[in-house]
């Protein structure tokens, strides 16, 4: 796990890092078994108060890794461990599966969980961050709902997260277009929580402000504020079932050969 993703406790708090830098922390199967182990193991760590999820190097996280597109290109697949074989209806996690586990997990961890994002967050990554109940942005962080550009739709449990932030015109805006927008843009639309100048510093000292808290109020706390939302089971699925039937499909193909040729795509009508 420690070659993707780094966990030190320290009075209460935990510092998760991703620490695959030089791939800009991509989301390969590597990634996404440690996210998940990661989530498990703290769900059990006694003492545990608060959270702060990064990445190392240049980025938060780039989304999904090319070499997975590169797969797909080839012979289709998910991009996840298991590849083709994997049933993304399959619900292995509670209402989740697994590679939205690897986000869903945070959101249900009994304590709160806050993003540092600097770089990029784009696709995979953006969902990464959704599942953390604050997103601590540098100014100069980029966002993206990316997976459109590859034929595909968000399918890592982003869309009833952010169903509960941001409008639904501008929802529907990001997610058809798959437009990069910045830090700025994401304090308005509802996904940042603040922007300051080094988000890991500052979520640390948040999050060790909410360890110096009662234990007993702040995981009650999240235990309330996630019973607000909506059940996100059919949610869950419904992202998952999408994109089953998407994956693979001529036009999903034709989107990941024309992003890498780097042309423009030829897509059949529906």
């Amino acid at each position: 796990m420690e070659d993707r993703v780094k966990v030190t406790m320290s009075d209460g708090v935990a510092d998760v890092r991703l620490v695959r830098a030089d791939k800009m922390n991509a989301l390969d199967a590597a990634m996404f078994d440690a996210l998940v182990a990661a989530c498990d193991r703290l769900s059990r760590e006694q003492g545990l108060r608060a959270v702060v999820l990064s990445g190392e190097g240049r980025a938060f996280c780039a989304g999904l890794d090319m070499g997975r597109f590169a797969a797909m290109k080839a012979n289709g697949g998910n991009g996840v461990a298991g590849g083709e074989a994997r049933d993304l209806t399959a619900r292995t996690h509670g209402p989740a599966n697994f590679p939205q586990a690897a986000v869903w997990g945070w959101r249900q961890l009994p304590v709160p969980v806050i993003a540092a994002i600097h770089g990029v967050a784009f696709g995979g990554g953006f969902q990464l961050a959704l599942g953390a109940d604050m997103r601590f942005l540098s100014p100069d962080a980029r966002m993206s709902i990316m997976e459109i550009k590859w034929g595909l739709v968000p399918d890592m449990a982003g869309t009833p997260i952010l169903a509960s932030l941001v409008r639904d015109d501008i929802l529907r805006d990001l997610t058809y277009t798959g437009r990069i927008f910045s830090a700025q843009e994401a304090l308005a639309y509802g996904l940042a929580t603040r922007i300051v100048d080094d988000p890991h510093a500052a979520a640390m000292e948040v999050a060790t402000d909410i360890a110096g808290k009662s234990p007993h109020a702040i995981r009650a706390a999240k235990r309330m504020l996630n019973n607000l939302s909506v059940d996100p089971g059919p949610a869950l699925l419904a992202e998952s079932v999408e994109q089953q039937k998407l994956i693979g499909a001529p036009n999903q193909t034709e989107a990941v050969r024309a992003n890498l040729e780097k042309r423009a795509p030829k897509f059949a009508d529906v």
